[in-house]
């Protein structure tokens, strides 16, 4: 039987006639042997017991039974349109973001909507005990109600070999797929043709940026290039356009309409467009209520990783509370990995990268195995560091296989029962919060930097700079299709609002702040938990530090 098959345990249990605590059929998934466990479980029961306790397993296993923990995290939700939390101000507090004001744990949905079809699922249904009770949430956990699909994933996919042609390759797809975006706002022209025109004509280009620079009277010059070659356009200081220039970054794709000067040699521009989220974009959303838990960067492996808080945390994941997680989104790092930075092996407590691994699909076998968990990597962990990363390796997705987790690339667009959640880990943050002024983008702030992302429809317009950019037939970095929800980590820091009704998370990490931190004043947002109501978009912040 396999390690994550809980529902085949479940219905193993009731056709002995028995049912289970939730818990008690997490356990006997994570046993190293999940068949011989259920085995000495059932033959260790009581002639009298109808129900499988989560105790009663521990002591089969020769497991302590575990102690209760009095302790919550506060209750008093708050409402806010856009919003980022430091670690002094957010303790035992709540946060939601969206339409409704109350805490989305006290939403209730009547177990009836979810009868079951068939006699084997009416075993599963009561054998896992989700019946309401005094205190629970009255959700009705139904695995066959679940979809969940992953989307832009290009694990066992690459093609790129770091040759010239294969980047000419990546950014010609890009503009491509970029520029059919504006191609509805302006009257685009190729450069060459553009060159051709008479002096004084109106005109509009879309390109590449390949250029700012600021002239001496205080205008600014844009190059931009297309497939068909590059031409400059000029941005007086008194159109009213400084607010946008200062959001352009090299590599970008953009539009500018303006007109010829008399020698056809430059565009005088009147305005300039980025391809954008349209503001009449529609989300769409579950037909029930089910949540999903935004979390990312747990490093696993750091001496600074908040064991005590992950396990606060997938503690309340068993709680009644929490029946409607019935999803896990995990944005990357999920190990500290080894030689990231200067003299990072001063503050690992586990030294080697498999053990790191290790370690963490333990710390993962707390959460309730009926939880479906998708994950991608990050730049801490084993993969490339150029972008787009591939899913792990063979090896390693052999170490995770938790729950039968989905190990999918960053970036990847998952959709969870009709909501699509564009998923990537942010490394490109760090260039967009350095490029731009503060109040566009900040470390305080990071999900205005993520809006930026949006405006610009990449999750790494900028090539040659912190962000390793891996050539590839198609540019998996584009953000073609417009998603309900983008999840980000990697800086650190909790911060979360609606850009033209998308719902941009940067979730905060699970780590404390280390010495390197220290040195480049980095102060983290940790042991925070974003829960996402799938049927409103509505977020709950929980804090377990």
């Amino acid at each position: 039987m396999p390690l994550e098959s809980n529902a085949r345990i479940v219905k193993e249990l009731a056709r002995r006639g028995y049912n289970a605590e939730r818990e008690a059929v997490t356990l006997l998934a994570s046993a190293p042997d999940s068949a011989r466990a259920l085995e000495s479980a059932v033959d260790s029961a009581p002639d009298d017991a109808l129900r499988i306790t989560a105790d009663h397993v521990r002591t089969t296993l020769g497991s302590p039974p575990a102690e209760v923990d009095t302790a919550s995290p506060g209750q008093s939700p708050v409402e806010t349109e856009g919003s980022s939390l430091d670690s002094d101000t957010a303790t035992d507090r709540d946060a939601s973001v969206g339409n409704d004001t109350s805490a989305a744990s006290t939403k209730s949905t009547d177990p009836d909507d979810f009868a079951a079809d068939s006699a084997v699922d009416s075993a599963v249904d009561s054998a896992v005990d989700t019946a309401p009770r005094a205190g629970d949430s009255g959700h009705a956990r139904d695995p066959e109600r679940r979809q969940l699909d992953v989307g832009n994933d290009m694990t066992g996919r690459s093609t790129g070999t770091g040759e010239y042609r294969d980047f000419v390759r990546t950014f010609r797809d890009r503009y491509e797929r970029l520029s059919k975006m504006l191609r509805g706002r302006v009257n685009h022209r190729p450069a060459e043709a553009i060159e051709n025109m008479p002096g004084g004509s109106d005109a509009a280009m879309i390109g590449l940026v390949n250029d700012v620079r600021s002239t001496k009277s205080g205008h600014w010059l844009v190059e931009l290039e297309d497939t068909t070659g590059t031409f400059p356009a000029l941005i007086m200081k008194d159109k009213g356009l400084a607010d946008v220039v200062d959001e352009i970054l090299m590599d970008e794709c953009v539009a500018v309409e303006g007109t010829l000067a008399d020698d056809s040699g430059i565009l005088f521009a009147d305005s300039l467009h980025f391809p954008d989220i349209p503001r009449t974009h529609r989300t769409g959303a579950a037909d029930r209520h089910v949540q999903a838990a935004l979390i990312s960067d747990v490093h696993v492996g750091s001496d600074e990783f908040m064991a005590d808080a992950w396990s606060r945390f997938t503690d309340w994941l068993h709680t009644p509370e929490a029946d409607p997680v019935e999803y896990i989104l995990l944005a990357g790092d999920m190990v500290e990995g080894v030689g990231v930075y200067p003299n990072q092996d001063e503050e690992l407590d586990i030294v080697d990268i498999y053990d790191q691994y290790e370690a963490f699909a333990e710390h993962l076998k707390e959460v309730p195995g009926d939880t479906e968990i998708v994950m991608i990597p990050g730049n801490h962990d084993a993969v490339r560091l150029a972008e787009p990363q591939p899913g792990f390796n063979d090896e390693l997705r052999s170490i995770m296989d938790v729950h039968d987790a989905q190990i999918v690339s960053n970036p990847a667009t998952v959709t969870v029962e009709g909501v699509d959640v564009l998923m990537y880990h942010g490394v490109s943050l760090d260039e967009v919060i350095a490029e731009l002024p503060e109040e566009k983008a900040s470390y305080d702030e990071p999900h205005k930097a993520m809006y930026q992302l949006l405006k610009k429809r990449h999750v790494a317009p900028q090539f040659g700079g912190h962000t390793r950019v891996a050539p590839e037939d198609r540019d998996y970095l584009v953000i073609e299709d417009v998603p309900d929800v983008f999840h980000t980590g990697h800086v650190h820091k909790l911060g979360w609002g609606k850009y033209h009704n998308v719902l941009a998370v940067n979730s905060g990490c699970w780590q404390a702040q280390t010495d390197f931190q220290k040195s480049v004043n980095i102060d983290p947002d940790s042991g925070y938990a974003p829960i996402l109501d799938l049927d409103t978009l509505d977020m709950t912040v929980r804090k377990f530090a």
